[in-house]
This record gives structure tokens, sequence and C-alpha cells, in this order.
């Protein structure tokens, strides 16, 4: 027997301020290991450790690849690396994004339910769209608990609500029960099932430790779909057998529908901004040669210099009107 006391948890939108509330009510002396995903900009040095020390009691810090894991402790995924637990110790790992995001929320559950099975509690808090939602399901296939914020406290209630669509999810509290309910679950003693699961979820997460056996095998678990990769361009693998669609290419990068969905829009958006400037430019080089055709007293160069100009802006227009229709956000209740 064994205490369930491996706390895998997972936000991005409104993170900051949830995990704040969360590890403000933990115990001084709380006997689990928690790990931490929240998404991040690669670019951006995290100070999310520092925070949550001055919040609560336990410490909190971003592990160093290979270091052995302790309970008492908040390990804090670093910018640009997934975070990975295996048995007593963690990798950093700079593998295929998921869903959009290094770190990602799904890497870190997947590793957890694999190694400690039972032992796992899973907690999804505040996010937009559905990363940590295929995690969540596959700590409950190996027999751990499934903890949800309440959507209607969340900032963005789009991970929770995600999480309590498709996952048998055990509990689903606002943050101020959350503390307790964690307390008493790590508590608990469940009988270990070790290290092992499906073979997919070995493979997945050998993908995530960058273990190139894995990223190299030609034995898909799916079919090619219709799509790109929008990373790298290759094909898209759609994940079969399972409760939510999901998308693999042969590189490792993963998505959901949602978040390839989202990838989606913002190629779509990227290729009309450049559309408009190339556009604008074009405009910007008509009114040149219009200007200098006036000078040389090239009359029917200059009305169709004008002619052109004037074309290419009024497309830029109807570009601009476009992007601001897809940037036009619904308000959050």
């Amino acid at each position: 027997m064994a205490e369930r006391n491996i706390i895998v948890i997972g936000c991005s939108v409104g993170g900051v301020e949830a995990l704040q509330k969360l590890v403000a009510g933990f115990p001084e002396k709380f006997h689990a290991s928690i790990f931490v995903v929240m998404h991040l900009a690669p670019q951006n040095m995290s100070v999310l450790p520092d925070i949550l020390n001055r919040a609560g009691y336990l410490p909190a810090s971003h592990p160093r690849n290979g270091e052995s894991f302790r309970t008492g402790h908040i390990y804090v995924a670093p910018p640009d690396h997934h975070l990975v637990i295996e048995d007593g110790h963690m990798l950093l790992t700079r593998g295929p994004k998921e869903n959009r995001h290094r770190p990602a929320v799904d890497p870190l559950f997947r590793s957890a339910a694999r190694y400690h099975g039972r032992r796992v509690i899973g907690v999804i808090l505040t996010g937009s769209l559905d990363d940590g939602t295929a995690g969540l399901l596959v700590v409950k296939k190996r027999g751990g608990v499934a903890v949800v914020q309440n959507p209607d406290e969340a900032m963005a209630s789009d991970m929770p609500r995600s999480a309590i669509a498709s996952v048998a999810v055990d509990h689903i509290v606002p943050i101020a029960e959350m503390p307790q309910l964690l307390a008493e679950l790590a508590a608990e003693q469940v009988s270990e099932n070790g290290a092992g699961g499906s073979s997919r979820l070995s493979k997945e997460t050998q993908i995530a430790e960058l273990d190139m056996n894995a990223i190299e095998d030609d034995n898909r678990p799916g079919v090619p779909s219709q799509f790109a990769c929008p990373e790298c361009g290759g094909v898209l693998w759609e994940q079969n057998g399972e409760e939510i669609l999901r998308f693999r290419c042969r590189v490792g990068h993963a998505y959901t529908a949602d978040s390839l969905s989202a990838e989606q829009d913002d190629g779509v958006e990227t290729a009309l901004w450049a559309a408009m400037r190339a556009l604008e430019e074009g405009a910007s080089l008509a009114r040149r040669l219009a200007s200098r055709a006036e000078q040389n007293k090239q009359h029917r160069l200059v009305r169709r210099f004008q002619q052109r100009a004037q074309e290419k802006m009024e497309q830029a227009e109807v570009l601009r009107r476009l992007i601001l229709q897809g940037q036009e956000m619904p308000v959050i209740t």
C-alpha cells in the first residue's frame, strides 16, 4: 500500500491567482509532491516559484533535470520545457509541443499516470482551450483521482469545462475548498499498480522525453488525416480509440481538435496580415510610380498607377475588416 501523494496541476489563463489561493491553503506539513504546469511564453522568465513561495508554507522551485522529488515541495515547469515525472525523479525536456504549448499539461499528467498509477491526483484549474483533458483521462484510466475547479468561478472556464465534459471527474470544487480536499485525498492508502499502462501511453510519454526510438517508430496509433501539422507541416495522424479527438504528427507535435482549430485560425490571421501588408506596400509603390510619371508628364501612366494604388488599398481594407471580425472575442462571464 502507498499514499496517494502525487499531485499534478494544470492551468493557463488566470492560473497565477488560482495557484496563489490554492497553495495558501496547504498545511505546513503536507505529505505530497506537487507538480505544476502553467502555460508560459518560451521567451519569458518565470517568477511563479517566487510568487508561490510568498503565498503559502510549502517551498516552490523550478526543478533541475534529473532531480529527485520529495513530499512537501512544489515543482513548477520552467518556460519552454515539458515537465515529466518518472519513478522518483523529474525530467525537463524540449520535446514536441502539445496543444500549442511547451510546457504542456498533458505530458505531465501522462507521465505521472504511467509511473505512479493510483497514487496520482490530477487537478485542472482555470485556463483556455482544453490542454489537460487527455492527460486527465489517462490519470483516471490508471486509477487516479480527477479534481477540477468549478468553472463558474474560473477566470477562464474552457479547461475545467472540457475536463468535465470528457472525463468522469471525481470532484468539482471551488478553489477555497480544494486545499482541504487534496489533503484528505493525499492521506488515503491505495494499492500500487506500478509503471506501465497501455503501449500508447508508454510511447507518448517517451515522445515527450525525446526518446528517438519512439519518435522514429513507424507504427502510428491511428490513421493519416487530411490535415497538416501547423508546426512542422507533416501529416497529422488521427488517434483512434480515444474519447476525445486528437492528432499527432510523425515527430510528435500533438493537438486536440480545439487546439488544432485555434492554431489554424492563427495561421489564417498571420497570412491575412501578410497579404494586407503586401497590398499596402504595393499601393505605396504605385503612388510613387504615379508621382514619378507625373513629373515626366506621362499622363496615361499616372492614371494607371493611381488606379492600381486605389485597387490595392481597397483590397487591403477588405482584409483589414476580415481580420478585425476574426479578432472579436466573446465576453467572458
